[in-house]
Parts: structure tokens; sequence; C-alpha cells
């Protein structure tokens, strides 16, 4: 049985589209906004059914009948590292149709975060986390770094399941007025964020690059003291949606 579990998982993993779940947090969800979640391992399935019972007794029923037991030697003979809650899992990536989809669905309730060429996996991880708990509509990344990654998805908990993640290539971007970060840009505060904005960042060395500010309806800067040179991408993007939400009544 051991054997079947090891090789289902080794299989699964390669095959492209699959996305590893790091931790029960992520399995949870992934379970809880819809994930098709594929395979569930865990040193002691017991343990598991309990956590979930304890802090997200909703995703029980399902877990129940995905979780399977395997020795903690071969669980960490499977991943990097295995995380401290002692679970791992495989769902399928969303397509990009359906994300594209998301994206698209006009009229559009609430702002698409751009990340331009992002380059921390941890801080993409962190954004998609801040634009699930904010209710972005999703979080779009150009460059080379894919937003599925990992390490990217261990950074939001699996919270990639609750917004639509995607990876685009400039010009190819969500309609909506274009809202570019930058500090040549009118202070946040003088500036309201419609609900369809997409709200642009770039990188801390370098910025948003000048082909995408030529394309923005807005430059808006948030007001930071001299001799201060940025702030963390994601603590950036958090300030942006709650600058959003802080012009919305309350629900």
């Amino acid at each position: 049985m051991n054997d079947e579990l090891v090789r289902a998982w080794r299989e699964g993993a390669g095959a492209p589209g699959t996305v590893v779940l790091d931790g029960f947090h992520a399995l949870k969800h992934a379970l809880r906004f819809g994930g098709d979640v594929r395979q569930v391992l865990t040193a002691d399935r017991a343990a598991l059914l309990a956590l979930a019972a304890e802090l997200a007794a909703d995703v029980v029923p399902a877990l129940d009948g995905l979780a399977a037991e395997l020795p903690e030697a071969e669980l960490r003979a499977l991943v990097p590292r295995l995380h401290p809650t002692g679970v791992i899992a495989l769902a399928a990536r969303p397509t990009t149709g359906s994300n594209l989809a998301a994206l698209a669905r006009q009229p559009r309730t609430a702002p698409v975060v751009l990340l331009e060429n992002p380059r921390n996996l941890g801080n993409v991880g962190a954004v998609i986390r801040l634009a699930a708990g904010f209710g972005a509509t999703g979080v779009v990344t150009t460059g080379d770094l894919d937003p599925w990654h990992p390490t990217v998805v261990r950074g939001s908990a699996g919270l990639h399941f609750a917004t639509a993640v995607e990876r685009l290539a400039l010009p190819e971007l969500p309609d909506g007025p274009l809202y570019v970060l930058d500090p040549e840009g009118a202070d946040v505060r003088t500036v309201a964020f419609p609900d369809d904005a997409l709200l642009a960042f770039g990188t801390e060395r370098h910025g948003v690059s000048d082909e995408l500010k030529a394309r923005a309806d807005r430059l808006v800067a948030v007001p930071m003291q001299p001799g201060v040179s940025s702030f963390n991408l994601a603590t950036s993007v958090a300030m942006g949606l709650f600058h959003w939400m802080s012009g919305r009544p309350p629900r």
C-alpha cells in the first residue's frame, strides 16, 4: 500500500498543471475554495482530522475521504522540507482559461493586482494572500517568475484557490483603468481607486517600467519619509488594497 501511495505521488507531482500543497493551511484553503485536490498524505491521519475539526470543520468531510497515512520517513522523502503540520497534498492548478475568465468578468467589483516582473517568490505569495483577504479579483504577474511555484503557494497558504492568479505578457492585461504606484504620482490620499482598477506595482529596486507607466491612467504615490528608499512589495500592495477598501461601505 505504501509503495502505491508513493508511486501515485511521484507520478502526480511530476504531471503538468499539478500544484503541491505544503501543510495543513494550504490544503485547508484549497478544499474550502473549491480546489481539485487529488491526493493527501500525512504521517498521522487521526491527528490531521482532529486538527481539521478544531480549525476548519467545514473541510473535514472532504479531508476524511482523501487523507492517507504514510510513515514520516517516507513522507519526508517526497518533499524538500516537510511542513510542521505533517501533511502534503497534490491539487490541479486551475486552467488559464478559467483564471482569464474571472479576470475579464464585467462589471468587476474589486481591483486586479498587477505585479510587474516580480523576483521574490515569498513576496508574491504574500501578495496573493493579501489579495484573497481583501477580496481582490485576482493577481496578475509579468516576467519569468511562475506565480504557481511551490514556494509561492506555500507563502500564500494555498489562497491561490481563493482568487484568480495568472501570469501574462505585456501588453496583454485585463481591461480596466490602470493605476500605477510610482513615487512621481499624485498622493494616494487624493485619489480614489475604482472597483475595476488595475493596481500596478513594480519591484523594490527598479519600480515600474517606463512602458507600463506610459500606459497608466494615473500615477499614484504612497507618502514616504525622506531618505527611505522603498516599501516592501507586499506592504505596498496591502496599503493600496486597504486604500481601495476604505472608500467602500462596510459589508
